[in-house]
């Protein structure tokens, strides 16, 4: 029997309130599936399973504060295959085609096809043994989505048509479509007008499920500070910065995109994401944890993303083995990332397995950023603004778009020296666009 207990989704937590519970007695589950959702004071956090197991008592109540460490369920181990009585009769095997089991989907499978609106029994999967995976149903909502609307019984019995993302969106944000007027010349309604009906709901009438999934702005920033304060108090930090020309990879992004649709297109925060995690992986003295009094670096290079919310505050989620991302990947997963985060639904890994932070203020005009170190983390790499300055190229002066690296680092794990390197590596890999 293994003990699922309250996770330590970062250094500064010391305690989680449990929201929900996504699984029940009898749910059989996998490593890596989403079994709970719990609030951290920075953001409701998705969290994962790390064993194989069948689910046999949930310990905690939703709406429960504990501490790290506690446990909050039971899993049983899953039933392999019934063992067969030596002394039985043989029986003969029926000669018609036995039916097939009802599929069993996981736990996140069976979430985001509700939160989607997908019928996971008229899914094929693509899976082993033709599980479902959520890819599939992926698919399944898009192909939805290319339908045409159907007919939408409204509050007076008249019947108007709704668009399925309009109404998926609906689902999302509590937005009652029987209370929207259908729109002029029997046009669907669409995502356009659910937004405008959930812009006018005022605070008391936000749903319980999105005031427990609101991040705290006071206890948010309490965290930070204590955190920070910590940071500052223990660890030795050292600065660095360079100023990098980014005319080449500009040009380069500007002919990518020329001819590709706004959602396949880069920006040159993927270039600089992408250009740091291979110079961690070049570089692993900054990659990695300052534990016990000794550095521990780690297997692959995690970026945290620091990145604002709505509601005041900071998270910093980390987007995985970024150093073997293709460019297209990465800007997939971090766009993701930025509307998870800001939706207050992370996952627990992608908060507590960030090995190296980055910062990108440029686009709040900043042009130099000396950031505070993220403990256990031995660093933090950030970027500002990019601006045209006089430039000299091979002996002439011309006008090039360039940016300012800095490398906050932890004298206990670096010095100066690897730190410079490693940002002369960011530096030169930036240079080498298409190689990233």
């Amino acid at each position: 029997m293994a003990t699922f207990t309250m996770p330590s989704l970062g250094a500064d937590m010391e305690e989680g309130t449990l929201l929900e519970w996504l699984v029940k007695p009898g749910d059989t589950v996998r490593k890596g599936d989403i079994v709970a959702v719990v609030d951290t004071a920075k953001a409701a956090v998705e969290v994962e399973t790390f064993v194989d197991g069948v689910v046999q008592e949930l310990l905690v109540a939703p709406g429960t504060t504990v501490p790290v460490g506690q446990a909050l369920a039971t899993f049983g181990e899953t039933a392999t295959t019934a063992a067969t009585t030596p002394t039985a009769a043989p029986v003969a095997a029926p000669t018609g085609p036995r039916p097939a089991p009802p599929p069993v989907h996981s736990p996140l499978v069976r979430r985001q096809a509700e939160r989607l609106g997908v019928d996971l029994t008229h899914v094929v999967g693509t899976g082993r043994a033709g599980v479902v995976t959520r890819r599939d149903v992926t698919r399944a909502a898009e192909a939805i989505a290319t339908r045409p609307a159907r007919p939408e019984p409204s509050a007076p019995g008249a019947r108007i048509r709704v668009a399925p993302y309009a109404r998926r969106l609906a689902e999302e944000l509590g937005v009652d479509l029987s209370a929207l007027a259908p729109p002029p010349g029997g046009e669907p309604i669409r995502a356009k007008d659910v937004r405008a009906a959930a812009a006018k709901t005022t605070v008391a009438g936000t749903t319980a499920a999105e005031t427990a999934h609101t991040p705290r702005p006071d206890a948010m920033r309490g965290v930070i500070a204590n955190l920070m304060a910590r940071s500052k108090r223990e660890v030795p930090h050292y600065y660095l910065a360079t100023t990098i020309d980014l005319t080449r990879a500009l040009d380069w992004l500007h002919e990518r995109n020329r001819d590709l649709p706004v959602s396949d297109r880069l920006v040159p925060a993927a270039l600089m994401l992408k250009a740091t995690a291979l110079a961690a992986q070049a570089r692993p003295a900054l990659n990695g944890f300052w534990i016990d009094g000794s550095f521990r670096p780690a297997d692959q290079v995690h970026l945290g993303i620091a990145i604002s919310l709505r509601g005041g505050g900071l998270v910093a989620p980390a987007l995985h083995d970024a150093a073997n991302l293709a460019l297209t990947d990465l800007m997939a997963q971090m766009r993701d990332l930025v509307t998870r985060a800001r939706g207050g639904r992370l996952r627990g890994s992608e908060i507590s397995d960030p090995t190296l932070t980055v910062t990108n203020l440029g686009e709040q005009g900043v042009e130099l950023v000396h950031g505070v170190i993220y403990p256990p983390q031995v660093a933090l790499v950030g970027f500002g603004r990019i601006v045209e300055r006089p430039w000299a190229v091979d002996g002439l002066i011309g006008v090039r778009s360039v940016t300012t690296a800095t490398l906050s680092g932890d004298h206990r794990a670096t010095d100066g020296f690897t730190g410079a390197r490693f940002l002369a590596d960011i530096e030169q890999r930036l240079q080498q666009p298409e190689e990233l």
